[in-house]
């Protein structure tokens, strides 16, 4: 199944959103591919950069929600879009929403121009380091 497909199988009250944040993504981070993917138990839409997950973007029984890594790995960018975000529900690496109202989109377009610009991999490294000096 491509993204297309995966979009066009939600409820229609869901596939403008998907479809909006999905070409948000695409647009603002030129190092993500996009495919179909399972993850947690069910299909959803996984962006990897690098060989790694950076997002996803998934659509289950009560809510969509958007896992953005890089927010996962940063207390600013997590704390900011917390805020801009408010309407939504906020978990340490994702973003749990009912409709268009929680997700606005020139608030996500803005999150995935400061996320573009972070390597996963590097955060990845540099948080093992960390943990590694604690122990």
């Amino acid at each position: 199944m491509d993204v297309k497909d995966y979009i066009s199988k939600q409820p229609a009250d869901r596939q403008n959103i998907l479809t909006q944040i999905n070409r948000i993504i695409l647009e603002e981070d030129k190092t993500v591919i996009a495919s179909v993917e399972p993850m947690m138990g069910k299909e959803m839409i996984i962006y990897k950069g690098r060989g790694m997950m950076k997002y996803g973007l998934s659509s289950v029984k009560n809510y969509m929600s958007l896992h953005v890594l890089p927010i996962y790995g940063s207390t600013t960018l997590h704390s900011k879009y917390k805020t801009l975000l408010h309407k939504a529900s906020f978990q340490k690496g994702c973003i749990n929403f009912e409709n268009e109202d929680q997700m606005p989109s020139d608030i996500v377009k803005q999150l995935f121009v400061d996320c573009s610009t972070l390597d996963l991999a590097k955060m990845r490294e540099e948080y093992l380091k960390e943990k590694k000096l604690k122990h």
